[in-house]
């Protein structure tokens, strides 16, 4: 796992290349395919409301439930001035970092995640943060016809979270046990263990016997197929591809 500062700067990063995108998409109420009941000034509203949304809950502290939420009536609108929109995705990153500065990584705070292995934290909130911001940044990119991969950093880092917050659960996993590998180009494995435990994400052990599915790719080929941005055929695949399928339309807490 990246080092605090280190996952706050990469929030950062892909916040400047988010509004970067946006500054420079010709018009803003285009669809966005990998999003289709948006435009791209629909996925600026969800970006900065996002980010506000998770400054107040990190501020919140420790809680069993997350803060109220804000009217829509009254919650702020992204301006139509590009100029006022760009100023206000801004403060809208910046309101969230503060928040997370302030609380730093360990205090606890209230997430979606309570069953699975990354910590009730505000580091691990950052953490996911990060995904959430690099993947809809590629959206945007995608919708003028210039997708770009994430970031090495960024998708290294994004195959581990995303394993260990989305994927992993200690719900009783309700198909046939299985055991999935990834394999990311870049020199990390993982490997899922599914049964009757949940689904537990770990290391790849270099001498481990082959699981029951073997994925490769480049770690933001296995990020952008996560959010399902990419088809499971985009990726290298040997053995039995039904557990991933299985995981992929699993609600753990349906």
């Amino acid at each position: 796992m990246l080092e605090f500062p280190e996952v706050l700067r990469l929030i950062e990063d892909r916040s400047a290349a988010f509004r970067a995108a946006i500054a420079s998409a010709p018009d803003l109420d285009v669809q966005v395919p990998t999003c289709p009941d948006w435009t791209l000034r629909d996925l600026a509203q969800h970006l900065g409301d996002g980010r506000r949304r998770q400054a107040a809950i990190v501020a919140a502290g420790p809680g069993a439930e997350p803060p109220a939420r804000t009217d829509p009536k009254g919650a702020p609108t992204a301006p139509r001035d590009r100029e006022a929109l760009d100023s206000w995705l801004a403060e809208s990153t910046e309101l969230m970092l503060d928040a997370m500065r302030e609380a730093g990584p360990d205090r606890g705070c209230w997430t979606w995640w309570g069953r699975s292995q990354a910590p009730e934290t505000s580091g691990a909130v950052a953490r996911h943060q990060i995904q959430e911001i690099a993947v809809h940044t590629y959206d945007v990119q995608l919708t003028q016809g210039a997708a770009q991969p994430l970031p090495t950093d960024v998708a290294v880092e994004g195959v581990d979270e995303f394993l260990t917050t989305v994927s992993a659960t200690t719900v009783p996993w309700p198909f046939k046990p299985a055991t999935i590998d990834l394999h990311a180009t870049e020199g990390r494995s993982w490997r899922l263990t599914l049964g009757a435990d949940g689904v537990r994400c770990d290391d790849l052990a270099a001498d481990a016997e082959p699981g029951d599915l073997a994925m490769r790719g480049a770690a933001s080929e296995l990020v952008l197929y996560f959010y399902a941005r990419l088809p499971l055929d985009g990726l290298e695949t040997t053995g039995d591809t039904e557990p991933m399928e299985q995981l992929a339309d699993w609600d753990p807490n349906a």
